[in-house]
C-alpha cells in the first residue's frame, strides 16, 4: 500500500489535530521529536568523520525550531554545528531553544557567505509547510547563495522556497541532495529524487487510518525510515 504525499490543507488538519485536545501534544513535544528525527536521519547518511561541520539555517517559524532542536542533538551525537538564524523569532519557545544552543556553546554566525568554506553539509530549515507567496526579505538573499553553493544540503520537510503543492516554480530555490519529510511526505516531494527520509514518530493509528497515510514501520526504536525507493500516492 502506496504512502500518501499531503497537501498544505491536509498537512494543516492533521497538525491541528495532533494539538487539539484529543491529539494532546503541544508544539514543543511535536518540535522536540521532529528535530530529533531530523537529527538522526543525518547522522545516518552523513557521518561526522566526513560531514562535521553542519550550517543549520533557520527561519522564524516552526520549521525553523525544528533546526534549532536538530542542531542541539546533533551537537550531543558529535558534529560541530553553527547556526544561521537571521530573523528570529521573539516568542518564549524559541528563545529557550537558542538558550539551550547557547548553553552548548553552538555558534551563531551572522553572514552565510563566509563560513561556507568551513561547511561540509547544510541544514534547511528556514521555511516549512505553511510557506507560499514571494520569498521575503532577507531570505530571498540566502536562498540564492543555497542555489549557488557547492557545499550539500538537506532539507526538512519541504526544500525552502518551494511551493508545498507544485514544487520549485521557475527554478526559483535550490534542490538539495536530501529531504526528511516530517509526518508524511507533502506533494511538492513527487518532484524530489533524492535521498527521503520521513521522521516525526508521533502519529497514532487512528489518525493514520483517519487520513490513510499509511505510514511504514519505522525499524526498531528508530526515529526515521527511509522512503527514497517507496511509492507514493497523492492524498
Amino acid at each position: 500500500m502506496a504512502l500518501k504525499y499531503l497537501t498544505q490543507r491536509v498537512a494543516q488538519k492533521i497538525d491541528e489535530e495532533l494539538m487539539s485536545q484529543a491529539g494532546g501534544f503541544s508544539i514543543d513535544q511535536l518540535m522536540e521529536l521532529a528535530g530529533l528525527s531530523v537529527a538522526q536521519a543525518v547522522a545516518k547518511v552523513y557521518s561526522k568523520q566526513t560531514h562535521s561541520q553542519i550550517l543549520v539555517c533557520c527561519g522564524p517559524g516552526n520549521n525553523g525550531g525544528d533546526g534549532l532542536v536538530a542542531a542541539r542533538h546533533l551537537s550531543h551525537f558529535g558534529y560541530n554545528p553553527s547556526i544561521f538564524y537571521p530573523k528570529q523569532a521573539k516568542k518564549d519557545l524559541y528563545e529557550r531553544l537558542v538558550t539551550q544552543c547557547n548553553n552548548l556553546n553552538i555558534p551563531f554566525v551572522n553572514e552565510l557567505t563566509p563560513v561556507l568554506s568551513q561547511t561540509n553539509l547544510i541544514l534547511d530549515a528556514i521555511f516549512g509547510f505553511s510557506f507560499s507567496g514571494e520569498i521575503r526579505p532577507p531570505f530571498g538573499e540566502v536562498i540564492q547563495v543555497l542555489k549557488e553553493t557547492k557545499v550539500p544540503i538537506v532539507s526538512v520537510d519541504i526544500p525552502s522556497g518551494w511551493d508545498l503543492e507544485k514544487g520549485n516554480i521557475n527554478n526559483r530555490s535550490f534542490t538539495p541532495v536530501m529531504l526528511i519529510s516530517l509526518t508524511a511526505p507533502k506533494l511538492c516531494a513527487q518532484h524530489f529524487k533524492g535521498i527521503h527520509y520521513l521522521g516525526g514518530r508521533f502519529v497514532t493509528p487512528e489518525l493514520e487510518k483517519k487520513f490513510g497515510l499509511h505510514i511504514p514501520a519505522y525499524p526498531g526504536i528508530e526515529q526515521v525510515v527511509d522512503i527514497s525507493n517507496l511509492l507514493i500516492e497523492n492524498l
